[in-house]
């Protein structure tokens, strides 16, 4: 059965996601501020595009739909000055897994800028993409989403270290943005 993909958010996040999986020939479809329920109602995984700050408001709209399914959190745990909101003890991920407890929450997509999402590549080459969940079955689907675009996939683990790739999109945001290394920049991991 072929998976459908709700994203949540038609920023440049969350079109350029939409644009990988057209090309990968996943079917996906992308919410605007009135449809956000019914999308995430019609997925299978659904994918969180939005600011950090927009989470709570998108809890309450998808509720219940949520429940059983993947759900892909995209976004780095930021605050309006561009400072890490959350770190050591916790992350945006696993406080968003408290949220949406009965979803199976990962990790995915935060450390690569929107500009490479659609593609996985850079210069020619591919870009890593990290996935972290505390449910195996969802980490590997998304692992194998991520496959799909073009990224090289890497198993991150637990959920808990969603705390260490917020903290490398974060520091993937400080080198490209406020350092002026700008955005055709990625990492690759090497092994």
């Amino acid at each position: 059965m072929a998976t459908k993909v709700g994203i949540i958010g038609s920023g440049n996040v969350g079109s350029a996601i939409h644009r990988g999986f057209t090309k990968a020939g996943i079917e996906s479809r992308v919410s605007n501020e009135q449809n956000v329920n019914e999308i995430a109602a019609g997925a299978d995984v659904i994918v969180l595009a939005v600011p950090f700050g927009a989470i709570d408001n998108v809890v309450k709209q998808i509720g219940a739909v949520s429940n059983g399914k993947i759900v892909i959190d995209a976004t780095n745990a930021l605050t309006a000055e561009m400072q890490l909101a959350i770190g050591y003890n916790t992350s945006g991920a696993e406080e968003l897994q408290k949220k949406l407890s009965k979803a199976k929450v990962v990790k995915a997509f935060n450390t690569i800028f929107a500009q490479h999402m659609e593609t996985g590549k850079l210069n020619g080459q591919t870009l890593t993409a990290f996935a972290a969940s505390d449910d195996e079955i969802a980490r590997n689907k998304v692992l194998e989403l991520l496959r799909a675009i073009g990224f090289d996939a890497v198993n991150a683990g637990p959920l808990q270290n969603a705390r260490q790739l917020e903290a490398l999109g974060y520091f993937n945001i400080q080198l490209g943005y406020m350092l002026g290394n700008g955005v055709t920049s990625g990492f690759k991991y090497i092994r």
